[in-house]
């Protein structure tokens, strides 16, 4: 059995995602959970069925609060690149939460819709990339190969939502940056 994947870089980019003062969003996070078994809890966080995916996440000890943070870092960084989240990213973002199976509370998104109305700190971001650097190591080649293309295809999304001509082909020099700063996170 493969050793669990190092705690002190989940619990650095979980520390960071959700900030100190964010600490009742994350125990309200954790008790709708805790009601779940692991499987379940990461199945219901990533839209993941696949109980071979699903049993080589609990083998890594990947918490359901991690894989939440490594499907939205990077988009809420790309959005905050260029100084404010416009409504279009705003709305691609709480959509690609939606599609990756994240579960609304009430229909929000306390700790995402935090994010998007106050820009997190570089912290965050470094958390993320030193976690997804860990993580490349302990996935098969295609594995990583996956995870980047879906990255970083969300990513383009939201930094094309609100650019250029009604919002088609369009990304600022900031959001083209950090979209290759994230590129680079995986190698």
């Amino acid at each position: 059995m493969a050793e669990p994947f190092a705690a002190e870089r989940s619990q650095s980019l979980v520390d960071a995602f959700f900030h100190a003062r964010d600490q009742e969003l994350l125990n309200a996070f954790r008790q709708r959970l805790d009601k779940l078994d692991r499987r379940a809890q990461l199945a219901a966080v990533s839209g993941v069925h696949d109980e071979a995916v699903l049993d080589r996440l609990v083998e890594l000890d990947i918490r359901p609060e991690t894989l939440a943070a490594i499907h939205v870092v990077p988009l809420v960084q790309v959005a905050w690149a260029d100084g404010n989240v416009k409504p279009e990213e705003r709305a691609a973002i709480l959509q690609a939460a939606r599609d990756a199976g994240i579960e609304s509370q009430d229909g929000h998104y306390p700790v995402l819709e935090h994010w998007l109305n106050e820009r997190p700190s570089r912290q965050m971001l470094e958390a993320w990339e030193h976690y997804i650097q860990g993580l490349c190591k302990q996935l098969k080649p295609d594995e990583v190969a996956k995870l980047k293309k879906d990255t970083l295809e969300l990513a383009h999304k939201v930094a094309a939502a609100a650019g250029g001509v009604l919002g088609l082909g369009k990304i600022s020099k900031a959001e083209r940056a950090m979209i290759d700063e994230l590129e680079r996170s995986f190698a």
